[in-house]
């Protein structure tokens, strides 16, 4: 009975190659499904910074920007407005004769005096004595006479420039309305210059007499 079990062992080893040496590996099989994709891994450090690019195309236009004049033009002129309207109502409160032609007000108080007393008063107040430099003016000037046979001072003496050519800034006359015979250039002394009713301007050596004080801005 052994025997014959041995038999049959060794009979069975033989069919399955048990006693033979190893054949040559055959061939690779072909490569299987793809599998589903793992975990995403930890974040690595960052690389090196690459070297710069080359410049992009320019951008379109922007919009265009305001002026400081666009913005503050108008608020300037509307306090220029403002300012003027303020001084046309001080120079109203505080004197009885107000006339403004363009930019020019001649203001005041129908006082009269001297033609020093009048070029101190109108200095007192910041101001000048009047002096007419058209027809208009000259013409305004008259209505502060409340009578006739009146007459006001006017800038121009030959104190400190001679010949009645000037003014007392030494500013050359852009207009003159000197009456027949005037300027009386015979006056080597001081001479001052009036305004009369008439609307023409005469010279007079008596400085010291009265005659309206009419002061401008």
């Amino acid at each position: 009975m052994r025997m014959i079990l041995l038999f049959c062992i060794l009979c069975l080893m033989t069919s399955t190659g048990h006693n033979q040496a190893a054949g040559v590996p055959g061939r690779p099989g072909p490569p299987g499904a793809r599998g589903e994709p793992g975990p995403v891994g930890p974040r690595g450090p960052p690389g090196m910074t690459g070297p710069p690019g080359p410049p992009g195309p320019p951008g379109p236009p922007g919009p265009a920007a305001f002026c400081g004049r666009d913005i503050f033009g108008p608020i300037m002129e509307d306090l220029e407005t403002l300012k003027k309207s303020l001084a046309k109502v001080k120079l109203t409160i505080n004197y009885d004769f107000v006339r403004s032609v363009g930019q020019k007000y001649f203001v005041s108080n129908k006082e009269m005096g001297s033609f020093s007393r009048a070029v101190e008063f109108c200095s007192q107040q910041d101001l000048e004595l009047a002096l007419p430099q058209n027809e208009e003016e000259n013409n305004i000037l008259t209505q502060v006479f409340v009578e006739s046979n009146e007459n006001a001072w006017i800038n121009v003496n030959n104190k400190a420039v001679g010949n009645f050519e000037a003014d007392m800034k030494n500013q050359h006359l852009a207009f003159t309305k000197w009456g027949e015979g005037q300027p009386d250039k015979s006056i080597q002394d001081t001479g001052c210059t009036m305004l009369s009713e008439n609307r023409v301007w005469k010279v007079t050596p008596e400085c010291s007499l009265n005659a309206y004080i009419i002061c401008q801005i």
